[in-house]
């Protein structure tokens, strides 16, 4: 039984998802759609100023058109498409999707008008709006929902992973379009011509791919019933009228797409006054998707030092100081650099004001608070990506004589500028209405970010079973310690339970100066390193025993308890505390660190007889949960979050499961 409880994940465990069959089918396929559909903007933005005839104004109201055309459907239809998609046969409908959207795009450059463009584009969002659902509603039938994770990860590099593929590509044929016209006597076309003509066969490849699936239909015997666009906009209107942080939250996201928008809508304009064409064009949208990309993927890894709040503020107000640097440019290069770094930032401040959101709301209100977040975004994204072309060309074009010189400087850039300065107000606003650790300078935060020493904690594991609960006050841990204890009993094993701080005889000590409320006021500096004192006795005298015994070892907190509490709590630097903890316990890791989470206020309302601790303030208990999260999101593979708002049961279950698959 012992070596079943090996700590080497499998498999299974690290969630290889693409290993699997018919998923890896779905993937190929949502990965050449997604390309085809990047692929598509860039050829529809770009052919909207070639109709335009040159004329600035013209050329920005085509574009701006485009985008419309675009997002319009999603605002007023998104919200029920899922309803109707399924009613029908998921696997018909995007073969039948893909089929369509193909055969628009080919039909574009044939018609090649205004009219049919605008036209074309919004039947190809229609299409769109029920392929993705039933796309999304297909995926937990081909995996085990324990991957669900690792599915949304890899589908999100299908999504936007693509993007900077498809804007090299765009940018190649322009640059060798001349070659290829003559070559293969393509007169009368563009390399825009041929963009569409590729995006369509993309479409096709994803059509014959969706076909070979076997996908289940056993949705055809229920319809779901999904609340409307208006009663989801309201619902979650009322919630975040109520709540300070979250309208702050919310402020600030829309201002990371005003900043985001700005560039993708003018991008086009904007090289075009620098002198470049669509291959410049093609560079630059790929830049900004490619920070975006960045932004997400390692921005929340590489900023961990940051609490989430004060890195929102701070990521979304270097993305308008960015967008107002940009505006400012007359170089290409030093732009395309400017939006890399900008796209990142979106990408930090996006994924972190979602992720906030999962944590500041709670489960039942989760789901209509995101819907009213998605439907402002959509809005959002209407209204700036119509308005700056719009602005852009009202503004139009403007030659400023300095001296001998010339400057060029015209309606996208002064348009960039001014939605630079909106963002930038915005973050700065959210940065300090959200700053939750005003002892420590942005500055030392920025350091330690650098020095990126936290994420040691994480890194290797013991030998042997030894897990250990954290979570804050009144989640349940100790319910949950004694059940996993019987558990591994009944499977033969013996287990030695303790706990932090009180593990030991000089814990028990301890414990009572530090949690008795006639202790009064403690330097936190010196609570830290008490609790280092006790985690030091208690790995030498109970843990490290125990697990040289071969006995498996549950505590009741361990070190995350401090860089939670006394890092994020006391408002330590978390990279300090990290630190004495490492060298305490000699680097001695859980094999698995289980969080049970819930929003402070719940748990703090079970408690009657509040000690030291559980009396801090709400602030306090949100910073220790809000460092948690944090934690758990630099090694997914050590910690396992789980809602202690779930029953006994049912926590107890996902515990053993998760243990049960270490040992595969």
């Amino acid at each position: 039984m012992a070596s079943q409880f090996s700590t080497q994940h499998t498999l299974v465990e690290s969630g290889h998802v693409l290993s699997i069959p018919t998923f890896r089918k779905l993937w190929n396929a949502m990965a050449f759609s997604s390309f085809g559909d990047w692929l598509g903007l860039l050829a529809t933005t770009a052919l909207a100023q070639q109709l335009a005839g040159g004329n600035y104004a013209t050329a920005n109201f085509a574009i701006a058109g485009v985008f419309i055309a675009r997002l319009l459907p999603s605002v007023f239809l998104g919200p029920i498409a899922g309803v109707i998609a399924d009613r029908f046969d998921r696997k018909k409908v995007m073969v039948i999707g893909d089929i369509l959207r193909a055969a628009l795009f080919i039909s574009i450059p044939i018609v090649g008008n205004y009219f049919w463009l605008y036209i074309a584009t919004v039947l190809v969002e229609c299409v769109t709006l029920f392929w993705s659902p039933s796309k999304e509603a297909t995926v937990p039938n081909l995996v085990p929902k324990n991957r669900l994770e690792s599915v949304n990860q890899i589908s999100l590099l299908a999504a936007y992973g693509t993007a900077p593929i498809a804007a090299a590509l765009f940018s190649l044929l322009s640059i060798l379009f001349t070659a290829i016209s003559e070559t293969f006597a393509l007169r009368g076309s563009s390399a825009v011509d041929l963009a569409l003509y590729i995006n369509a066969l993309s479409f096709l490849f994803s059509a014959i791919t969706i076909s070979t699936l076997e996908i289940p239909k056993e949705h055809l015997n229920s319809i779901t019933k999904q609340p409307s666009f208006g009663s989801s906009l309201l619902d979650g209107a009322k919630f975040v009228s109520s709540s300070k942080v979250i309208r702050g939250l919310i402020v600030g996201m829309l201002g990371a797409f005003v900043a985001a928008g700005a560039v993708i809508g003018l991008a086009r304009t904007f090289v075009g006054d620098l002198q470049a064409g669509d291959a410049a064009y093609g560079v630059l949208f790929g830049a900004v998707f490619s920070g975006l990309a960045t932004g997400i993927a390692i921005g929340p890894k590489v900023f961990a030092q940051f609490s989430r709040r004060r890195l929102f503020g701070a990521s979304l107000a270097s993305a308008g100081a960015l967008l107002v640097i940009l505006s400012l440019l007359q170089n290409l290069v030093l732009a395309i650099l400017v939006v890399l770094v900008l796209g990142a930032f979106s990408g930090v401040s996006w994924v972190t004001g979602f992720t906030m959101i999962g944590m500041e709301v709670n489960d039942e209100m989760r789901g209509r608070v995101f819907a009213f977040v998605q439907s402002l975004v959509r809005i959002s994204l209407v209204a700036v990506l119509s308005i700056a072309p719009l602005v852009a060309a009202a503004i139009g074009e403007h030659v400023f004589n300095l001296g001998k010189a010339q400057l060029t400087y015209n309606g996208a850039a002064f348009t960039m500028f001014g939605g630079g300065l909106i963002a930038l107000l915005v973050g700065v606003i959210s940065y300090q209405q959200m700053k939750d650790r005003p002892g420590v300078s942005l500055w030392s935060d920025i350091v330690n970010a650098f020095k990126g020493e936290l994420g040691t904690i994480t890194k290797p594991k013991v030998d042997g079973i030894f897990i250990s609960f954290e979570g804050g006050e009144g989640s349940g841990k100790s319910t949950q310690t004694r059940l996993l204890k019987e558990w591994f009993e009944k499977n033969g094993k013996l287990v030695t339970l303790t706990r932090e701080p009180g593990g030991s005889k000089l814990g028990t000590d301890l414990r009572k100066i530090l949690l008795d409320n006639a202790t009064g006021n403690i330097s936190p500096r010196a609570e830290a390193l008490l609790y280092a004192a006790d985690r030091a006795h208690h790995v030498y005298s109970v843990i490290r025993p125990a697990l040289d015994r071969g006995e498996v070892v549950i505590t009741d907190r361990y070190f995350d308890s401090s860089i939670a509490y006394q890092g994020a709590g006391r408002i330590l630097s978390p990279n300090e505390v990290a630190r004495i903890s490492r060298w305490a316990t000699e680097s001695l890791y859980p094999t698995l660190t289980i969080i049970l989470d819930q929003p402070a206020e719940i748990g703090l309302a079970r408690i009657k007889n509040a000690d030291r601790l559980e009396s801090e303030s709400i602030d306090f208990h949100n910073r220790v949960r809000q460092e948690y999260l944090q934690l758990s999101s630099l090694d997914p593979e050590r910690y396992l979050v789980i809602d202690a708002q779930r029953s006994i049961e049912d926590i107890h279950q996902e515990i053993t499961n998760r243990i049960t698959k270490l040992s595969k």
